[in-house]
């Protein structure tokens, strides 16, 4: 299937939805602004930034606005001056309908727009090697096929076992490089000493080992696509050398002085927040606005509930439809941080025991009181673990704190914590509340 024939598809009419757009109004050293908030944008005074605030107190990647089905989150990316909702101070929070943010010493006002944004979505359930028939993952699936037929570069960004690598292939086989090569290069598996000979290729005798000469991956790739995975890993010293093959579309290889023309796509996937590593001085500014041309986001296992029996039968067709039925069940309430890879990794074990393992399906860890009561001591458990302990053990506390102030008035209670009712109901369910 073609890239053109693929983006007719996901343009067809029945394949639209909308959402609620917001408009975002402030004043800075060059006057008054507005902007329409219809995807993710960042704020900042990096003269790339999405918004661009001009001010010395807004630091140059501030904050991130995101508008969501359930309104507009802000979170700050590690700025200097902090970003405040109000007068409170935030990591993240969901705004009201109108709000005032403050980043630095400049207010953004939002005001919702009444007239919304249309979204396309893919008409299918699925994508090449991609599955789930949820709206986050059609439009993903629509965000593909129009991305793969540009040739600018692609940064995927998502959580640890989203799927990015199928993202970023997914985009290879829908343009019009698919026919050509598909090369990844994984940033974090190679030693400092060996990633630019991995990328840019080098001379016979550059270096210890070097016995032949050896074309890079831009060369390995050429007409086809380059795929960097966990770019964040890249040292500093590798990142002004990849900016200046971005930009001249030439490679020297390690050993050599003359510089070899290149034809490849770009693309590149991360975990990390690449935003917060600019304000940190761990990733270079000119780099992430280079390789963030066509942000692409995968969205977390946990934001598609609905597409868990739909990946589980992809994962073990065999398995019984009741044993399949339990699975989804017990662990629909259970947030799984290692997303997709981590269901693959429950369901294989499932079909090697004849049965869900019990730890795999519990419906909540082991709370702190109990890791004491068993004589593990928490300095002994996976930071991301322990965290999820105690961030279940926090959100149950407060609900039922919010239950108990407003006299289990539900609608009452999720008003007051600013979080949807439906959502709200599911959390107490979710705790047995």
């Amino acid at each position: 299937m073609s890239a053109h024939d693929t983006e007719t598809r996901a343009m067809a009419p029945d394949a639209l939805v909308t959402r609620p757009r917001t408009r975002i109004t402030w004043e800075d050293a060059a006057g008054a602004h507005a902007v329409v908030l219809e995807r993710p944008m960042v704020v900042g005074s990096a003269a790339k930034a999405d918004v661009v605030v001009d001010d010395p107190t807004v630091s140059r990647l501030h904050a991130e606005l995101d508008p969501r089905s359930d309104g507009v989150w802000v979170r700050d990316l590690g700025s200097t001056n902090g970003t405040f909702v109000g007068d409170v101070l935030v990591t993240a929070a969901r705004l009201p309908a109108s709000a005032r943010v403050r980043v630095g010493a400049v207010v953004l006002t939002t005001l919702p727009e009444a007239e919304p944004a249309s979204i396309d979505l893919w008409p299918e359930d699925g994508l090449g090697d991609l599955v789930g028939g949820s709206a986050v993952m059609r439009e993903l699936y629509a965000t593909i096929v129009r991305v793969a037929a540009a040739e600018a570069p692609v940064l995927v960004g998502g959580e640890t076992g989203t799927g990015k690598e199928l993202v970023a292939r997914a985009i290879h086989d829908c343009s019009h490089h698919a026919a050509k090569p598909f090369v990844v290069v994984d940033c974090a598996a190679l030693p400092e000493t060996l990633l630019e000979a991995e990328l840019f290729g080098h001379a016979r005798g550059a270096f210890t080992g070097a016995v032949a000469a050896r074309a890079g991956s831009f060369e390995a790739a050429e007409g086809g696509t380059v795929f960097l995975d966990e770019i964040g890993e890249l040292p500093l010293a590798t990142q002004p050398k990849l900016l200046r093959v971005l930009e001249s579309r030439s490679v020297r290889r390690v050993g050599e002085t003359s510089q070899r023309p290149i034809q490849a796509r770009f693309l590149a996937a991360t975990h990390r927040d690449l935003r917060r590593m600019v304000n940190d001085g761990e990733f270079r500014e000119d780099l992430y606005f280079r390789i963030a041309v066509l942000p692409v986001h995968v969205p977390a296992l946990r934001e598609r509930p609905e597409d868990l029996p739909r990946l589980v039968e992809r994962f073990a067709p065999a398995m019984p439809a009741a044993m399949r039925a339990e699975l989804c069940e017990r662990l629909g309430g259970r947030r799984l941080s290692g997303n997709v890879r981590e269901l693959r990794n429950i369901v294989e074990r499932a079909v090697l025991l004849g049965r869900p393992h019990a730890d795999d399906v519990s419906s909540a860890a082991p709370s702190a009181s109990a890791t004491a009561a068993s004589g593990t001591s928490e300095d002994a458990l996976p930071f991301e673990i322990l965290f999820q302990d105690f961030q279940r053990a926090a959100e149950r506390e407060y609900l039922r704190r919010m239950l108990v102030k407003h006299g289990g008035q539900v609608a009452v209670a999720a008003e007051a914590a600013g979080i949807n009712r439906t959502y709200f109901y599911r959390l107490l369910k979710k705790y047995a509340l």
